[in-house]
């Protein structure tokens, strides 16, 4: 078998190596924000997520060989958060990173991710979105602006992490921490199992 991680996240990545499952990366290049403005003003947060990471790993899908002996299995993640009905992805710049931190602080909002495997041989594919519950802290202006110099926000959902420099700032959370940082993994091993492929079974497969 080979698994394809449709996504430049390093964070994703670093949960499948540390799971023990061996995997190469491709980048999409899907266009979010055209994507996102085809699902129309009443998508939600969850409709984004899960449009996404459709379009994600469908578009890899695309370049992988049919032909390849070994069963190929595409993945595909993005994440939204969700605040008021609104779904936040990476922040523009450093002032709208600011303006969200400065909303967020003592709120709670939902981290939803999309999550697409598609089978490349067999021409199917299964879709979950999973939601966990952020509880934000209060960190002082002082602290936000250290970490908006830092510029992780910058590259992530949300403006904020759980496994790395924003961990700090978040109080808790209600539901899977692996979603949080970017993909659920009692999700993908349900996907997966959809699709007849066994998680422990990952753990025997050679580097791709």
């Amino acid at each position: 078998m080979r698994l394809v991680l449709a996504s430049a996240s390093p964070a994703r990545s670093r949960l499948l190596s540390s799971s023990g499952i061996a995997h190469s990366t491709m980048v999409s290049g899907v266009n979010e924000e055209a994507a996102t403005a085809a699902l129309g003003p009443l998508a939600t947060p969850t409709d984004i997520a899960l449009a996404l990471a459709q379009a994600k790993a469908q578009t890899v899908a695309q370049y992988m060989d049919r032909n390849d002996p070994r069963r190929t299995y595409v993945i595909g993640c993005d994440s939204v958060l969700d605040i008021d009905g609104r779904a936040l992805g990476k922040p523009v710049d450093a002032a709208d990173a600011a303006r969200r931190w400065q909303a967020m602080r003592g709120r709670t909002g939902a981290l939803r991710t999309g999550h697409t495997v598609i089978d490349v041989q067999g021409n199917v594919w299964v879709n979950a979105v999973e939601s966990t519950v952020v509880r934000f802290g209060t960190p002082d202006d002082d602290e936000v602006l250290a970490y908006l110099a830092s510029g992780e926000p910058m590259n992530v959902a949300g403006a904020f992490t759980l496994d790395a420099l924003g961990a700090p700032f978040i109080d808790g959370i209600d539901g899977n921490p692996s979603n949080v940082v970017g993909l659920s993994l009692p999700v993908l091993r349900n996907l997966l199992r959809q699709l007849g492929v066994r998680w422990t079974d990952l753990w025997t497969q050679a580097t791709p």
